[in-house]
């Protein structure tokens, strides 16, 4: 059936839309009335309490005078400052991915013996079923990588035998399993979709059991296998960065909805990454490099202070770009001085930059992120202050590391998996009851009307 047979089928779908927005608007003061608090954040933007944990916290006030004042980010894994996490595996010149995932399941940084462990536990797990590749990824590819990564984990669910068991070592073997295949499911899934859909060459490299994530994921993607040492270090830091955030997001939130419910792991994740996908979540950054893209097409000299103050004001009026009236990368929900993920990721950009020969387009990302807050203050209210967040820098560091924009977002989901596994074992280990929120009626009681007589 063609996907659009539904519109011949039903000619009359645009009067039916309305008639659906006209019987399913709320009033916007009901909300005030009955103290509902939105996206469940109260009037300040904090997030409501749904929960507890222990995986992870962001710190972005501190109390001063009896009054909580903006501070610079700060975000823990397990209690641990993750900036000191990131400087402790880059003095002794490692790559962090295996440790900090170590540390959000488990609860503590490993052992060296430990480490080495869990990295050959992970390492053998990157294999797929046989003819998985073929009968799976190959089939029906799309550039919509989410929906194929998606799509491959509820379908490994049906090579489990022990599928529905939510025994905790049972579900510590899923999300183990799924940690280290989720790299050969993304990129797999890329290939095909570069193969069948663009008419580009198709690489299948089978994965190096004794490489770390970031330096596998850099084999599979390209067709000599071949990468520096500073583009593994780079991919390593983003993936560590966005493994976690402080237990309230969205896909993390869903991860212990869906939980609550009694499912299992496969369609939890499945959940997970559709929460991931919105572009109000992971896919930000891909919004970022297109915001820079339409920058470039209008502003003809990067260094002209002027005439990109301009263009990020025509941005706000909602005059440029997707005339959304945002300036992407800018601001978060939590943080407001500082975002400490982005602060890391630039603190590698300009090396990065070097190696690519790209510090022209790296400078024009530094006066963006220096004049963006100045333009939003000026021309928004703001109650708390305005940074650039990790996507303004993420989605640099994939252009600069030959990152297809269709991977960006499964980039971001080979990362959170850790998080959401942690989560899901954190749910399964401490709480039996489904998470059951109320929503309050707003509609009066109404007759049935018989056929007869209606109009």
């Amino acid at each position: 059936m063609d996907n659009n047979t539904i519109l011949t089928v039903t000619p009359k779908i645009e009067e039916l839309s309305s008639l659906c927005l006209e019987n399913s608007k709320i009033d916007p003061e009901l909300y005030t009335k009955y103290n509902v608090q939105r996206g469940l954040r109260d009037l300040q933007g904090r997030g409501v309490l749904a929960g507890l944990t222990n995986i992870s916290n962001i710190i972005s006030s501190v109390e001063k005078d009896g009054k909580m004042v903006p501070c610079d980010g700060v975000l823990l894994y397990r209690g641990i400052d993750v900036r000191d996490i990131v400087k402790g595996f880059i003095k002794e010149d490692r790559l962090g991915f295996e440790e900090t995932a170590y540390l959000l399941l488990f609860g503590r940084l490993p052992s060296a013996a430990e480490l080495q462990d869990f990295c050959t536990l992970l390492g053998k797990g990157r294999t797929l079923p046989t003819n998985f590749v073929r009968d799976v990824v190959m089939k029906a590819p799309t550039r919509d990588m989410m929906n194929t990564l998606a799509r491959g984990v509820l379908t490994l669910a049906s090579y489990d035998d022990a599928a529905n068991d939510l025994s905790l070592p049972n579900v510590l073997r899923q999300c183990l399993m799924l940690i280290a295949v989720f790299p050969l499911l993304s990129v797999y899934s890329y290939h095909a979709y570069n193969h069948y859909e663009c008419g580009n060459s198709m690489y299948i490299h089978f994965p190096d059991e004794t490489l770390s994530t970031a330096e596998n994921l850099l084999r599979l993607l390209r067709p000599d296998m071949k990468y520096t040492k500073l583009e593994a270090r780079v991919l390593d830091l983003a993936l560590v960065l966005h493994m976690e955030h402080g237990g309230g997001n969205n896909s993390s939130f869903t991860t212990h909805v869906v939980t609550s419910s009694g499912t299992d792991t496969y369609s939890t994740i499945a959940a997970a990454l559709a929460s991931l996908k919105g572009p109000k979540h992971g896919g930000a950054n891909i919004k970022v490099m297109e915001m820079f893209a339409d920058l470039k097409e209008h502003v003809s000299d990067w260094k002209d202070e002027d005439a990109v103050r301009d263009y990020l004001l025509k941005l706000l009026h909602k005059e440029a770009f997707d005339k959304k009236g945002l300036i992407y990368g800018m601001g978060h929900a939590v943080y407001s001085l500082s975002d400490p993920r982005a602060i890391m990721l630039r603190s590698f950009v300009d090396d990065l930059a070097k190696e690519k020969g790209l510090e022209e387009e790296t400078q024009l990302y530094h006066l963006v992120e220096r004049l963006g807050p100045e333009v939003i203050t000026q021309e928004r209210r703001i109650y708390k202050g305005v940074s650039a967040n990790v996507d303004f820098y993420s989605g640099l560091v994939y252009s600069m590391l030959d990152l297809p924009l269709e991977l960006y977002t499964p980039m971001f989901a080979i990362a959170r998996i850790v998080g959401w596994s942690a989560h899901r074992l954190e749910e399964l280990i401490n709480t039996d009851k489904i998470i059951r929120p109320a929503y309050r009626s707003v509609l009066d009681s109404a007759p049935y009307i018989p056929m007869s007589k209606r109009s």
